[in-house]
């Protein structure tokens, strides 16, 4: 939801696209936020370091319901360097090459593992899982977004966030390049078909 309205800012503000979905966005966002698993405040605690040391990996995002409290999560960088295929849950230990016949051939094998292209995403620092939420939390995150069940709740949350890369490449708040005619939507108005008594009702 954070990296929805930060994508969001680049929209001009009378924008309505950006207007009905940021409303939405912080709306869903305050829910989550105002439902913290326990043992919350110790862990940000203890990665606190971690995350000051790393501000290219790591965020602090205020909450938006506390200026007191804020939300740690990883840069969009980060996040793809994670899900790419290069990317180890535990630090990755380089080898020493076997075997080189000679000199010059093993300063080239040196080199070819420093340039190993797993080097970036072992730069990620890895921190602690955030204390998960309790069964009766999810439950109440997912009665009161009402999308479904959390893990559906999530990827509509993706879906969204990757819907306003394309809103915004495509510009949506300029104007068409062709402009209705007009009256050309007219028979399409709701009532316009209507008995008066019926619309009436």
């Amino acid at each position: 939801y954070n990296s929805t309205l930060d994508k969001l800012k680049q929209f001009p503000e009378h924008s309505v696209y950006r207007q009905s979905t940021e409303a939405l966005t912080k709306h869903r966002l305050s829910i989550v936020e105002s439902v913290k698993p326990e043992g919350l405040e110790e862990w940000q605690s203890r990665v606190k370091s971690v995350v000051e040391a790393h501000p290219n990996a790591f965020r602090s995002i205020a909450s938006s319901s506390s200026k007191n409290e804020v939300n740690i999560v990883y840069n969009e960088t980060a996040l793809k360097g994670m899900e790419s295929e290069d990317y180890e849950d535990e630090p990755i230990q380089k080898q020493e090459p076997e075997g080189p016949r000679i000199r010059s051939h093993k300063a080239h094998q040196e080199h070819s593992f420093v340039a190993d292209p797993q080097a970036d995403n072992e730069m990620i620092p890895r921190i602690e899982p955030e204390p998960p939420l309790t069964a009766e939390q999810v439950n109440s995150i997912e009665q009161q977004i009402q999308a479904g069940l959390i893990e559906e709740i999530i990827l509509v949350a993706e879906a969204e966030s990757n819907l306003v890369d394309e809103m915004y490449k495509s510009k949506v708040w300029e104007d068409l390049e062709e402009s209705p005619n007009q009256g050309q939507w007219s028979y399409y108005e709701r009532d316009t078909h209507t008995p008066k008594t019926q619309a009436h009702n």
